[in-house]
């Protein structure tokens, strides 16, 4: 265990060189803590010994080590209160009754993204877990309509279309003909049926079959992509002083972009590892060398779970992330999901 004096040195640090991306110097924490350069500088000294503190090559301040990243998380970090105008903000897309509940979690997810400059990540259930249970056309004018798409967990998507000079009533003849060719099938799977079940009979019973035919497939495509991975905010990397390294950025870029790699990462439970379990907040959190993205990332994240829908949520940034600062926002995520 460490001392209080090696605590406040340790938190100081860590959340200093969070803000500021620069190692801390003894001076600083001299000034802050009204303690003597030279039991400060010993104080450091021992940090770096045991493994929490490490020494930069070009200045004599210190920076966290994975391992007092992971001290500071399971010991020492304060939730740190939303503000008042983040939570306004974040509340308004739950309150919007416009919005389906996989809106409200993209919009949400984005909007953290904009706040925090991390690159957020949605692991909807899995589609294979969906069965279609029907699909509904409810017309808007001659052209446009809202496709509604139900599985039996009762999780709803909807999607506009738009087809030129085609009749209500072919398109009713194409509904009719999906609900009853391939209801109780796992969405993940429609595409597929309709594409060997459904396109090679259509056209005996729909006159205007391949307009209407590709768009409820696209429907159906778009379905089952958003109920898998979505990353948000991939962009936000460029904006670190860690991943000024190109190559860095492309590995890093080239995971994001693995659908596997990241559901992988999302599943993981924190009963794998006695250290990524922040299971007070039903966060979990994987520093550096636990994530499978890379060793200068943290991953943060929670699930979440409705009588219609499970999935993950999670927040990717650099080692010196804002924990304290996530963590209250994934807990809120969470919360109004859940509602």
């Amino acid at each position: 265990m460490l001392t209080k004096r090696e605590n406040d040195i340790l938190k100081l640090i860590v959340e200093q060189y969070i803000k500021l991306a620069k190692p801390v110097s003894s001076n600083l924490i001299c000034k802050r803590l009204k303690c003597s350069s030279a039991t400060v500088r010993s104080e450091m000294k021992a940090l770096e010994e045991i493994g929490l503190l490490e020494k930069t090559h070009t200045s004599s301040g210190r920076v966290p080590s994975e391992k007092g990243y992971r001290y500071y998380v399971d010991n020492l970090m304060e939730i740190k209160k939303m503000k008042a105008e983040d939570m306004l903000k974040l509340q308004r897309i739950f309150k919007n009754q416009e919005l389906v509940l996989s809106d409200c979690i993209s919009k949400s997810l984005q909007l953290i993204s904009d706040m925090t400059s991390y690159t957020t990540v949605i692991l909807g259930s899995s589609s294979h877990d969906n069965l279609l249970k029907k699909i509904e056309v409810i017309p808007i004018d001659e052209a446009n309509m809202t496709v509604i798409v139900v599985t039996d967990k009762g999780h709803v998507e909807h999607k506009t279309i738009s087809l030129e000079d085609v009749s209500q009533k072919e398109i009713e003849k194409t509904v009719s003909l999906i609900n009853n060719l391939i209801i109780g099938t796992p969405i993940d799977e429609v595409s597929t049926k309709l594409e060997f079940e459904v396109k090679p009979i259509i056209g005996k019973y729909v006159d205007q079959h391949e307009q209407i035919y590709n768009a409820f497939y696209h429907v159906f495509s778009d379905f089952t992509e958003n109920n898998h991975v979505n990353v948000v905010g991939k962009n936000k990397f460029l904006e670190l002083p860690e991943f000024a390294d190109i190559n860095k950025i492309k590995e890093i870029y080239n995971k994001l972009d693995d659908k596997e790699t990241l559901r992988r990462i999302t599943e993981k439970r924190a009963t794998e590892t006695d250290d990524g379990d922040d299971s007070s907040h039903n966060i979990e959190i994987y520093i550096g060398e636990e994530n499978q993205i890379d060793d200068d990332v943290t991953i943060i994240k929670t699930t979440y779970k409705t009588k219609t829908d499970e999935g993950t949520i999670a927040i990717i940034g650099p080692k010196r992330m804002e924990y304290d600062r996530v963590v209250n926002m994934l807990e809120f995520i969470k919360e109004n999901i859940e509602k």
